[in-house]
């Protein structure tokens, strides 16, 4: 981190207000190039709310986000969709077309934004799926995977336009804890791969000690602790520990 040129993705002073209600509070730090970075946090601390505004997707009401050194809101037009197009997104839900094949849900980033010949796109779209071991099941619909595939095939749609930075909300949820180990080897290795960012939001405290480089909580909208995943696990911080361990009893009120 003493060197500005490995960051990759800076939050400033970020805040957001749904419906009178603070959910982001001065949000501030910075993710560099080729590391796990994991976003934790209870439900409603705003976790998922800051990775969208970092995707692009929602606009903070204060504070800046800067990619690769550029104010994100200053961009407009095209040149805005170009630099959004140098990220992917793994949905918490695959969110997978259901009546498209599960190489046609890959191939259809490609398709919108390029103007590559159909054979190309087919050629990339399965050589993703081989990245997410997938490789065999292009022609499936996506009702015929099991959530842990259906998770996959999403991770291979985020990655098609071969992304900076992929953002994953939530990439382990409902799943047992056997192909939850499966999706975090794999984040970790097309991170290492393809030397791409992963910005990873999550409460799984398995997944975050198992593929984090650094970690951020956040607490009723405040970046409550930020550090390497050793220092996050050794912190004396009491209210880190509680969400930690999953204890009843600390400062964390249970509603």
């Amino acid at each position: 981190m003493d060197d500005k040129s490995d960051i990759i993705l800076s939050v400033r002073q970020i805040g957001k207000i749904y419906n009178g209600r603070r959910i982001l509070d001065n949000v501030s730090f910075d993710i560099c190039r080729g590391e796990v970075f994991v976003i934790m946090g209870g439900s409603g601390c705003g976790k998922s709310t800051m990775l969208r505004i970092m995707a692009g997707g929602v606009a903070p009401d204060s504070g800046q986000i800067l990619f690769n050194g550029q104010d994100m809101s200053a961009v407009k037009g095209e040149e805005r969709e170009k630099m959004r197009r140098r990220f992917g997104m793994s949905f918490q839900s695959a969110a997978l077309l259901d009546y498209l094949t599960v190489e046609e849900n890959v191939s259809l980033p490609i398709k919108e934004h390029t103007k590559l010949d159909p054979h190309i796109i087919s050629i990339m779209a399965q050589t993703k799926l081989n990245l997410v071991g997938l490789q065999g099941f292009e022609k499936f619909m996506p009702n015929e995977l099991s959530g842990g595939m259906r998770k996959r095939a999403g991770l291979a749609r985020a990655i098609a336009m071969d992304p900076q930075i992929v953002f994953y909300d939530e990439p382990t949820a409902g799943l047992d804890p056997v192909v939850c180990a499966v999706v975090d080897r794999l984040i970790l290795d097309l991170t290492r791969k393809l030397q791409i960012t992963s910005i990873v939001v999550t409460h799984n405290m398995e997944s975050v000690f198992r593929i984090a480089d650094r970690v951020a909580m956040l607490y009723q909208g405040r970046l409550l602790e930020a550090g390497t995943a050793e220092e996050i696990k050794n912190t004396s911080n009491p209210i880190v520990q509680q969400f930690i361990r999953g204890d009843i009893e600390g400062p964390i009120q249970i509603a």
